[in-house]
């Protein structure tokens, strides 16, 4: 187990939903309104977290992009950075790349945020994933897309070292995730350091 750095520089991988891939950093939705891609990052920024991201090209390939972020973490893990200080944050389409990031990298010390990650479909859909790290589960009670873990969780019991659920109720729908709103924010700037509460 990793020992606990207050004072070490803290990495978190940002990985946006499929509209921002579809439209860029300024997206819109008629139903969900604008994608504040920019000021989720900025809000990270502000945590102090060395924020990766970017907007990825469209119809990018779950499983290719997800080898890509592993490749990323790697690097910093060879250069010696903690991966207790390593954060994966996914939304929507993000979290199902985080996911595989997750099952690829076999690390039990990296610390994982699913938003709107997980139903039926993707369970049934991808049988090969499983959760390894500090996995933190938030999902919108009036989102019919992202909804609980439970399942991949229960299928991945020995290779977790902390896991958490938290049902929010924003009443914004799939929306939530579209700007950096606190009943996220915080709960993951918290997870990141290492709060497993």
């Amino acid at each position: 187990m990793a020992t606990l750095n207050s004072s070490a520089e803290k990495y978190l991988f940002y990985l946006h939903g499929k509209i921002v891939e579809d439209q860029g950093a300024n997206a819109s939705s008629p139903y969900f309104g604008s994608y504040k891609y920019n000021d989720i990052l900025a809000a990270f920024r502000k945590e102090e977290f060395t924020v990766i991201s970017e907007v990825r090209k469209k119809n990018s390939d779950v499983e290719q992009y997800a080898d890509q972020v592993t490749d990323q973490i790697n690097g910093l893990l060879k250069k010696g950075i903690q991966a207790i200080d390593i954060t994966v944050v996914g939304a929507s389409k993000g979290a199902l790349i985080a996911m595989f990031v997750s099952s690829l990298l076999k690390n039990k010390d990296i610390n994982f945020v699913f938003l709107a990650a997980c139903n039926d479909g993707n369970f049934e859909s991808f049988p090969e994933i499983i959760f390894y790290g500090n996995i933190l589960s938030i999902y919108e009670k009036t989102d019919d897309i992202g909804e609980s873990c439970i399942r991949f969780k229960n299928k991945a019991s020995t290779t977790i070292n902390h896991y958490k659920e938290i049902e929010i109720n924003t009443g914004l729908h799939h929306g939530f995730l579209f700007q950096p709103l606190p009943e996220w924010v915080t709960p993951i700037v918290k997870w990141s350091n290492s709060d497993y509460k």
